[in-house]
């Protein structure tokens, strides 16, 4: 068992093996389960998050009105060769947007950590499988690598937006994220904890602030950056570059970050863009009164 990043790099270090490997030895041991078995239920996940993203990606409309078809928006951008951030970042994006469009169109989405974050995984993996062309399992050991830092964030600091701000939900997310990328593409578990440190300390402080309190606005758009955030750290880490500041020690700032936030930051819907004057008319016209008078 490993209760921090530190531990599981050392342990994966120790051992000559993948973050994938411990992650799927600790399911093993905490279930008590057969390999077989673990990763036919991570293989189900990974059915949910394609089809979650193949209807996002046909164009989706929340009930509230406030979300849908941005994902097709920006799959036609792509095609029209005229972007400016480059094919691969793009797609990653347009499917993280589409994976929270089909959240907020009540479609099934598999949280990863949250439903309000569940797009950054799925939409980084089934981006770079295009440049990477992974075999299904090592589709599955994106998600179980994912998986394992999201452990170490979960029991060492939060993934709920209620408890730490957004940081918690799409940061995490975000980092898990990046630290999968990199091991698909050949880094080293070092460099999977330093992706997911560069990923996590360049999200810190943001909020939690949804508009008529729906995990729409800005959820949706959060992901589509935190998707980008990720492709860029993971590039980072591959590259040689690390952080300063040491993962734990990055998720344990992260924590006593989201402590000191205000409630009103906290998915509350009480501050920031949900208490700007077009988030109230939102508020308003959905539910045809304001939550918070």
């Amino acid at each position: 068992m490993f209760r921090n990043a530190a531990e599981l790099v050392e342990l994966a270090e120790s051992q000559n093996k993948k973050i994938s490997d411990i992650m799927i030895e600790q399911e093993m041991t905490v279930t008590k389960r057969s390999k077989e078995d673990v990763l036919a239920q991570m293989e189900r996940n990974l059915v949910v998050m394609e089809e979650a993203v193949d209807r996002g990606l046909k164009g989706v409309r929340s009930h509230s009105g406030l979300t849908g078809g941005d994902a097709v928006l920006l799959q036609k951008y792509i095609q029209s060769g005229r972007s400016l951030s480059g094919e691969l970042l793009l797609d990653a994006v347009s499917k993280a947007v589409a994976t929270n469009e089909v959240n907020a169109a009540m479609g099934t989405i598999c949280a990863t950590p949250t439903a309000g974050s569940a797009g950054v995984v799925p939409g980084t993996l089934f981006a770079v499988q295009h440049k990477l062309n992974p075999t299904r399992e090592e589709k599955l050991r994106f998600l179980f690598t994912s998986g394992a830092f999201g452990f170490v964030v979960a029991n060492n600091a939060s993934i709920s937006g209620a408890a730490g701000g957004c940081q918690a939900e799409v940061g995490s997310a975000s980092g898990m994220a990046a630290a999968a990328i990199v091991e698909m593409a050949g880094g080293t578990p070092a460099q999977s904890a330093e992706a997911m440190a560069i990923t996590l300390k360049n999200m810190l402080g943001l909020v939690c602030d949804p508009v008529a309190g729906l995990v729409e606005v800005p959820c949706v758009k959060r992901n589509a950056m935190g998707a980008a955030n990720a492709m860029v750290a993971a590039d980072m880490a591959l590259a040689g570059i690390t952080s300063r500041i040491p993962c734990d020690e990055v998720i344990d700032a992260m924590y006593r970050i989201g402590q000191t936030m205000p409630v009103a930051l906290r998915e509350t819907g009480q501050g920031g863009l949900a208490a700007t004057p077009t988030g109230r008319e939102l508020e308003a016209k959905i539910f045809g009164f304001a939550l918070d008078k």
